[in-house]
């Protein structure tokens, strides 16, 4: 028989699990409360999930698509890093536990994890929905105030922080940021891919610089974004398939949507990754012939790179390359692309 995988299917079966019982007007009122919540602009200085039925309603919103991002964003740690592997998980505000379920399934296999957030209904979801899968069932779910200025976190391996910078005032976050630097190996940051969620990614890039990391992804350097401030922001989109649960709750009738995100991953100390040459950073356009590729480098910051029949291997890693992936593959060269 074989082991249960933290995997997107298994995560929407748990969730499936978890609503039976819930009333669907129940489940979908507490979601349009979350909803508004999270769009907001104060940060919160209270738990926002207040009881099990919240936190399952949240879970069945929001895990899966959180989930997707942050795994692709640890998936960019990984092949910058391909010998590294976290000998622990440290997630910090992690809730429901996405990030715990997308490192195992980035890194396959059992390690000390331990999630801490704030509210406990959404810490006794986490913990009910890992019941059942066996690298996750050990994990540590514990109740403590996340970016309580001078707190001090567990050291580990990997260092991850969710979606939740937005909760926190700014000197709440950057003394977040600055603790999961001191505690962590390596540090991921995910947040919503908008204008201010970019921002606050920034800002967490900048404090794991100063304090010593190399940035692993999506960057190809450690340098200053060559984004022009205010005219445009650094953001990725993962797809997420909706199962009809997911649908039900969030009141959707398409079976996928795209969830954008800003991240960082960073690695302390220098020579400990080799970032990508460049990245994708819009959606890649293919015409007849030729794909555009809009990129960001180490050399030349911000450029756009048109790949043709004429470069033959190239081309054709080009027409299946997306939005956030490293260019050129893994194997390949760039050769003599021309820029418009």
């Amino acid at each position: 028989m074989n082991a249960i995988l933290p995997t997107s299917e298994t995560l929407r079966a748990a969730l499936a699990g978890l609503l039976d019982g819930v009333p669907p007007a129940r489940a979908a009122a507490a979601v349009d409360r979350l909803i508004a919540t999270y769009r907001g602009t104060t940060p919160t200085d209270a738990p926002v999930l207040r009881d099990a039925p919240d936190a399952a309603a949240y879970a069945a919103y929001r895990m899966p698509a959180t989930f997707e991002a942050v795994r692709a964003a640890l998936g960019a740690l990984a092949d910058a890093a391909p010998g590294w592997r976290p000998e622990s998980h440290l997630d910090v505000g992690g809730g429901t536990g996405a990030a715990v379920w997308a490192a195992g399934a980035v890194w396959p296999g059992g390690r000390p994890t331990t999630v801490l957030d704030w509210a406990e209904p959404a810490l006794a979801v986490g913990r009910e929905l890992a019941a059942g899968v066996p690298h996750l069932a050990d994990a540590v779910w514990r109740r403590a105030r996340v970016g309580a200025a001078g707190g001090a976190l567990p050291e580990a391996g990997l260092v991850t922080v969710g979606y939740v910078l937005k909760e926190l005032a700014a000197p709440d976050r950057a003394a977040l940021v600055a603790a999961a630097a001191r505690a962590g190996s390596a540090v991921v940051v995910v947040e919503p891919g908008t204008p201010d969620g970019y921002e606050r990614v920034l800002a967490a890039r900048d404090a794991l610089v100063d304090a010593g990391f190399t940035v692993a992804a999506p960057c190809p350097h450690d340098g200053a974004c060559p984004i022009e401030r205010g005219t445009d922001w650094c953001h990725f989109a993962a797809r997420v398939g909706r199962s009809s649960l997911h649908r039900q709750v969030k009141g959707g009738s398409l079976p996928y949507e795209d969830e954008k995100f800003s991240y960082v991953a960073a690695v302390r100390g220098p020579g400990a990754v080799s970032p990508a040459p460049s990245r994708v950073v819009r959606r890649p356009q293919l015409r007849k012939g030729q794909v555009l590729l809009d990129l960001c480098t180490a050399a030349e910051g911000l450029r756009r790179t048109t790949v043709t029949k004429r470069h033959g291997p190239l081309y054709r890693a080009a027409r299946d390359t997306d939005w956030g992936d490293a260019w050129p593959p893994p194997g390949e060269t760039n050769g003599e692309t021309a820029g418009d």
